[in-house]
């Protein structure tokens, strides 16, 4: 490990005032006391961290982070700060939900040294959000985004999801219209999964979903009409203005490590993978507890380097790989490359490997052929 090796840092808020519909993630409703004992717990988790490295950029994600009192949060990069050498110009996020903000959160996140929101909209229509499960109306989202720039914010992304049930191309065009007319420097664009566990998923009968040509006609037509406005397609599923690409997300799709702060965070550092504790009662007791641990072998992380960089739409470059592994990636990966060049799925130029248009419709089984 070399000790200058910058590392991202990721806190995790498990708190929000209700479970979407479609969420599957480490998340749920609590009090206020609970909140801040999680804080406090959060804080002591930051004191006895012994990865000291520079931070480049920190991630506070939940959850619905501005669910809770931003003088939490203020205490949280207090304390990051306190502890780390974060960069003057380090990337710091925060997502945030309409419905969940106060008077006061958006100067308090300013001082606290935030520099970047990510608004959860995910659909200009109030139908889509109610169905969603969604706790806030397409007016409380635009009264957001003009706080946030009220105060000063110039990094803002905005979520939005499509293949919703019932959407067609017109009401997803209309959702793109009204995020592109308010010029966000950048836009995550994710298609709806049913995730085991969720309401959606033991509704999926009874639910109005596109098929999958219907579903991929919607990412096209999101992707063209996001490129002609500007914006650079530099991730499946995200876009962004010239600059504004997210350093952070960038950091896990190019194998860099990264810290994971809070109940149920990751953090991949010196090729050693672990999670903390995800029961809430238990980290309270113990923040430092881990419940799973791997060490990534050269297997794994040539693995991770080929589906987590073939995400990004410039793709791989061989010279990264041989540098990395001190093989040329045709010593490994020779007969995948050629197979699925022939099926039309990637290319190859100028020193790189990275999808063709058929090659992200079918994701899923270009990155598994590169598990050997």
């Amino acid at each position: 490990m070399n000790p200058s090796e910058q590392i991202g840092v990721y806190v995790h808020i498990p708190f929000c005032v209700r479970k979407c519909a479609y969420c599957d993630f480490l998340s749920f409703p609590a009090d206020v006391k609970t909140q801040e004992d999680y804080v406090n717990a959060l804080c002591k988790q930051i004191d006895a961290t012994e990865e000291k490295r520079p931070v480049a950029s920190v991630y506070i994600g939940g959850g619905t982070p501005s669910a809770i009192e931003p003088k939490w949060i203020d205490k949280i990069l207090c304390k990051l700060h306190g502890d780390y050498r974060i960069d003057p110009d380090a990337e710091i996020t925060i997502e945030v939900n309409p419905g969940t903000l106060g008077d006061s959160h958006f100067a308090v996140y300013k001082s606290a040294g935030i520099n970047r929101l990510s608004i959860g909209l995910q659909s200009a229509h109030d139908d889509e959000l109610h169905l969603l499960g969604r706790i806030h109306t397409y007016s409380d989202f635009l009264r957001t985004f003009q706080e946030a720039r009220n105060a000063g914010f110039e990094n803002i992304n905005v979520d939005l999801m499509t293949a919703l049930p019932g959407q067609d191309a017109g009401k997803l065009r209309h959702s793109l219209n009204c995020v592109t007319d308010l010029e966000p420097e950048h836009i995550s664009a994710y298609s709806l999964i049913l995730e085991e566990g969720t309401p959606f998923y033991a509704q999926r009968k009874d639910l109005d979903l596109p098929d999958e040509k219907k579903e991929r006609a919607l990412y096209y037509l999101m992707r063209d009409h996001l490129t002609a406005h500007g914006y650079t397609h530099y991730e499946i599923s995200n876009f962004a203005k010239d600059g504004h690409e997210s350093r952070h997300n960038c950091s896990y799709w190019t194998g860099q490590d990264y810290l994971g702060l809070g109940l149920g965070a990751s953090s991949l550092l010196s090729n050693v993978r672990y999670r903390n504790e995800t029961d809430l009662k238990s980290y309270l007791q113990d923040p430092c507890a881990r419940e799973a641990e791997e060490v990534l072998g050269e297997k794994e992380r040539m693995e991770e380097f080929m589906f987590l960089g073939l995400r990004m739409l410039r793709g791989i470059r061989e010279q990264d790989f041989e540098h990395a592994f001190h093989k040329p990636v045709d010593s490994v990966y020779g007969k995948v490359i050629g197979k699925l060049f022939e099926q039309g799925l990637i290319r190859r130029e100028n020193g790189r490997i990275f999808l063709t248009d058929s090659g992200i419709d079918y994701g899923n089984h270009v990155f598994s052929c590169f598990l050997l």
